[in-house]
């Protein structure tokens, strides 16, 4: 048999929902983020750094664009014949056809996997957070507690710990209670939802409640191991940490990747963030061209100008075009005298001729306030906007538009035009 000190199982099947019409066709650690990467290489990363060689990724909702970033792993260096990385998308029983309903069910779920290799310690990832951590540096802290369990927490602020599964620990970081989304939070230490598991107390607690319903880390499988008198201690992680769960949060994230002194820094040789690069030609600026502080993909061809935003590979923005303050993904068109404002444009779309984007004051998205928010324009992947339409704040659009479905030429603020084939 196989013996590997700590393997990861990354969890990497979420939704997104809140990303809204960016994880209609994608799943959210897929999506591009930095001009350059997508939101799973930055977990991918800091197990290869950390010195984990062997990882699980779990995928389920839309997986195929993940697959295929993935593919074999040579990016991160976890091509490997033993170990490596192994996608893990639910699979068919003899009896029946099981999707994972919870984030606990879905470990459980692998069982023969990590058995496999039957490590001492099952390190447990999220696959949607922006983030540099050294693992192997959480994995001393474990063993010198003597710990069953270990929780990467971060210090929030008190108004947002409702929002994460909150611990209140002792002076040795023992854990003495933990609260799953408290309404009235007595802590503001949260869990990042990274655990360390000694393999035999992760076995035994999957297995008890194999047949609880959703079963999930937060809500089951930490309160029985605690419940059961396992020893629990809190890793208190003071790095940068972004969960890109909303669209402003995400938008935000991106944004301080350009600012003069980045908080969190792409460019540090020591801690290398590691992708699958297509082979693309070189940027191309002309000579009417403006540029300030600004990331900018391979490939793309500037003949406009642009201000404070983030530019994925192969992106195109035409003579006289304008853009600020936004993000545009992989392969997206700019047409000639467009003007841009606080929007994000997924992969592959396009935005015509003279059209201008995020004007006018602020409305509440009618149908999806809570996604659609902060005067942010969220245009969907390949989706296509005629030329000269005007569209308003706090808005999204999904699919090829045409100008019939503008009334006089323009998308108030607030609206959604989502055309077939596009949820969210």
């Amino acid at each position: 048999m196989i013996k590997k000190e700590m393997i990861a199982m990354l969890l990497a099947g979420g939704q997104g929902s809140r990303l809204g019409i960016l994880t209609a066709n994608v799943a959210k650690p897929a999506v591009g983020f930095g001009a350059k990467y997508r939101i799973i290489d930055f977990p991918l990363s800091n197990c290869i750094n950390s010195g984990v060689d062997t990882v699980g990724v779990l995928t389920q909702y839309q997986p195929l664009q993940l697959n295929t970033h993935i593919g074999i792993g040579i990016p991160w260096d976890l091509d490997r014949n033993i170990g490596g990385v192994s996608i893990l998308p639910p699979y068919e029983k003899s009896k029946n056809a099981e999707w994972y309903t919870g984030t606990a069910n879905a470990i459980y779920q692998n069982l023969k996997y990590m058995e496999y290799y039957n490590p001492e310690y099952v390190l447990i990832l999220s696959g949607d957070h922006i983030y540099k951590m050294d693992y192997e540096a959480m994995l001393e802290f474990h063993k010198a507690n003597d710990s069953d369990i270990s929780i990467a927490t971060i210090r929030v602020p008190m108004e947002e710990a409702s929002r994460f599964g909150v611990i209140i620990a002792d002076e040795e970081k023992r854990i003495t209670e933990f609260e799953e989304k408290p309404e009235h939070p007595r802590s503001n230490l949260a869990s990042m939802g990274i655990y360390i598991f000694n393999w035999k107390v992760l076995k035994e607690a999957l297995v008890t409640l194999s047949e609880q319903k959703n079963c999930d880390f937060g809500k089951h499988i930490i309160p029985y191991c605690h419940e059961n008198g396992k020893r629990i201690y809190a890793y208190e992680y003071r790095g940068y940490w972004k969960d890109v769960g909303t669209l402003i949060s995400y938008w935000e994230a991106n944004m301080e990747l350009i600012d003069l002194i980045p908080v969190f820094n792409l460019y540090e040789e020591f801690w290398k963030i590691y992708t699958r690069s297509d082979v693309i030609r070189p940027q191309y600026v002309s000579e009417n061209a403006l540029i300030n502080r600004c990331i900018i993909g391979e490939g793309t061809e500037v003949h406009g100008q642009v201000y404070n935003s983030v530019v994925g590979a192969g992106v195109t923005i035409e003579e006289g075009a304008l853009v600020c303050d936004s993000i545009l993904m992989k392969g997206c068109t700019v047409g000639k005298n467009a003007k841009i404002y606080k929007a994000i444009l997924a992969e592959d779309c396009i935005i015509g001729a003279g059209c201008e984007v995020g004007i006018g004051d602020e409305v509440p998205n009618e149908t999806h306030p809570h996604i659609y928010n902060n005067g942010l324009v969220v245009i969907g992947e390949k989706a296509v906007v005629p030329d000269g339409i005007s569209i308003g704040k706090n808005t999204v659009i999904g699919g090829i538009t045409t100008a019939e479905d503008y009334a006089d030429g323009r998308l108030p603020g607030g609206k959604s035009l989502i055309k077939a084939g596009d949820e969210h």
